[in-house]
C-alpha cells in the first residue's frame, strides 16, 4: 500500500529528524508537521499547519485541533514526537478518530507524567531501579533528607520540562530544591508531588525502543518491544560535563564503551520487565519509549521513562537506521512489529547541538543563521529553535531565510564508519553554521565528556 499521508505532531528538533526520516520512506507522499519549523518547512514531502492561525483550529486545544488537522487532510498515520499532548491523551483522541497513531495512549503515557507512578511501576513489576520514596509535604521530605543524608536526586513527579530533577550533592541544596518545588511552585503543579531518589553512580546511557502492545496482541503472544542502537545524551551545558542543565548539548549513537554484557543484563532486568508490566497492566502502548540507564557497578539501573523519542538521541539514532522507517511506524500501530526486520548501519553518528547565547538561563531571538552551503554524505543539519524569516518579503517571494527562535537552535548530526570519522564530520558542519551568539560543546562523545551520577 503506498502513497501514506502522515501527520508528524511536534516542532523540535526531534520533529524533523522524524519528518526527515519518513520522507525518504518511497510509501510516504505528504507529511504534515503541526506545528512544525524552520526546518520541517523546507524539507521535501513536508508541508508545516499551524493550528492557532486557522480559524477553525484557533480555539480548539491542541490535542483536538490535531485530530481535526488529521480528518480534514484525510491522514494515514500520525506520530506524536513531544510527551505532552501524549500525556493530554492525543493517542486516545485518534484512534477514537480512526487515525492511527504512533505514541501510547494515557495510561502508558502516565509512565512519564508521573514519576511517582512510574516508580511504582518499576517496583511493582520487578524493574532494576534506585530506591526511592514520594512525598507530598516539605516537611516531611526535608526530614527524610536530613535522616537519609546527601547525596540524593530530587524529582519533581510531573512534567517540568527537564527542569524537575535536581541531583543534591549537599543536604542544603536538597532541602532548597524541595523548597522551591513544593513551596515556591516553582514548577508550578509539578512539583507538589516529589520522588527523592538514590543517588546512583556510573555513567548514563539512553536505550530507545519501539513498543507494540495492547490486550489483543498480549494474548497473542505478539506484545514486542524491539530496542534500538544505544546513545548518549549530554545535557550539561559545558565541556566535561560542567554547568547548568540543559534540555540537551549533544548526542552519539552507538556509545562505544557499553559491553554486551551490560546489554544483556539491560535485556533481562529492565527491557523484558518493562514488557511484561505493560501486558500485566493491560495498557494499550504503540509507540516509542526511552530508557534513561544508569551503568553502575551492580548493572544497569533505569533512571527513568519517557514515553517518546528522546531528544537529542533522535538526531543520532534515526541516520543509523538501514530500514524503512515509515513501515516500522505501520507495523507498530498494526499490531506487526514482531515480525519486522531491523538493520542498522555498521558506524557511529555524532550530532552535537548549537544553542543561543545565554542559554538556559534568557537569550535573544531573531538571529539569522548561515548554515553551510552544502553538507557532506551521511551529514545533515536537524532543525530545532529556528523558523523562517518572513519580514519583509515581496508577494510570492518564498523565505529560505532561518532565525532564531528558541534555545536549543539546530543539531549538526553526522555518520561515519568510526567514532572518530562521525566526530569530524559533525564538527566540521558546524564550524560552517553562523548567527550571533552561536554557543556549542566541542566535546560531545569524547571521553570525560559523559555525565556520571543521575542526571
Amino acid at each position: 500500500m503506498g502513497g501514506m499521508k502522515v501527520l508528524v505532531i511536534g516542532s523540535g528538533g526531534r520533529e524533523h529528524a522524524i519528518s526527515w526520516t519518513l520522507s525518504k520512506s518511497p510509501s510516504v507522499t505528504e507529511i504534515l508537521c503541526v506545528p512544525g519549523n524552520g526546518g520541517t518547512s523546507l524539507e521535501d514531502k513536508c508541508r508545516n499547519v499551524d493550528p492557532s492561525s486557522n480559524p477553525n483550529t484557533q480555539r480548539m486545544s491542541f490535542e483536538d485541533a490535531c485530530v481535526a488537522i488529521a480528518l480534514d487532510e484525510k491522514c494515514d498515520m500520525a506520530v506524536v514526537g513531544p510527551e505532552e499532548p501524549l500525556a493530554n491523551g492525543i493517542a486516545d483522541l485518534l484512534w477514537n478518530a480512526g487515525i492511527p497513531v504512533v505514541g501510547p495512549k494515557s495510561q502508558g503515557a502516565a509512565l512519564e507524567a508521573s514519576k511517582d507512578l512510574a516508580k511504582k511501576f518499576m517496583e511493582k513489576h520487578g524493574v532494576a531501579c534506585g530506591a526511592s520514596k514520594t512525598f507530598t509535604s516539605e516537611v516531611e521530605a526535608r526530614n527524610y533528607v536530613q535522616k537519609q543524608g546527601a547525596p540524593v536526586v530530587v524529582k519533581a513527579d510531573g512534567l517540568a520540562a527537564g527542569k524537575g530533577v535536581v541531583v543534591a550533592a549537599r543536604e542544603s541544596e536538597a532541602i532548597d530544591a524541595i523548597h522551591r518545588f513544593m513551596n515556591q511552585k516553582s514548577l508550578g503543579q509539578a512539583g507538589t508531588k516529589l520522588v527523592l531518589e538514590e543517588y546512583l553512580q556510573g555513567t548514563e546511557i539512553s536505550i530507545l525502543a519501539a513498543v507494540s502492545v495492547t490486550p489483543q496482541l498480549a494474548r497473542e503472544g505478539k506484545a514486542t518491544i524491539v530496542p534500538f542502537v544505544t546513545a548518549r545524551d549530554h545535557k550539561r551545558l559545558l565541556d566535561g560535563a560542567r554547568g547548568p542543565n540543559t534540555g540537551g548539548m549533544g548526542a552519539i549513537a552507538p556509545v562505544p564503551d557499553v559491553t554486551p554484557e551490560q546489554l544483556e543484563a539491560f535485556d533481562k532486568t529492565i527491557l523484558q520487565p518493562t514488557l511484561k508490566g505493560m501486558i500485566a497492566e493491560g495498557m494499550d502502548y504503540r509507540g516509542f519509549i526511552f530508557f534513561g540507564i544508569m551503568l553502575t557497578p551492580q548493572g544497569p539501573k533505569l533512571l527513568e521513562y519517557n514515553v517518546r523519542l528522546g531528544d537529542p538521541e533522535t538526531q543520532a539514532v534515526l541516520p543509523l537506521m538501514d530500514f524503512d522507517f515509515a513501515e516500522m511506524c505501520r507495523a507498530i500501530a498494526e499490531g506487526t512489529l514482531q515480525d519486522f526486520n531491523f538493520q542498522w548501519k555498521q558506524g557511529f553518528v555524532c550530532a552535537p547541538v548549537a544553542v543561543s547565547g545565554g542559554y538556559p538561563e534568557s537569550y535573544k531571538k531573531g538571529m539569522k543563521i548561515s548554515l553551510p552551503n552544502k553538507t557532506a554524505e551521511g551529514s545533515k543539519i536537524f532543525i530545532a529553535g529556528a523558523t523562517i524569516n518572513r519580514r519583509n518579503l515581496l508577494p510570492n517571494q518564498t523565505a529560505k531565510d532561518l532565525i532564531t527562535n528558541g534555545g536549543r537552535v539546530l543539531a549538526a548530526s553526522a555518520y561515519g564508519s568510526t567514532f572518530q570519522e562521525a566526530w569530524d564530520a559533525a564538527y566540521s558542519m558546524m564550524k560552517q553554521v553562523h548567527f550571533d551568539g552561536i554557543f556549542y560543546r566541542q566535546d560531545i562523545g569524547l571521553p570525560g565528556a559523559a555525565e556520571s551520577g543521575n542526571l
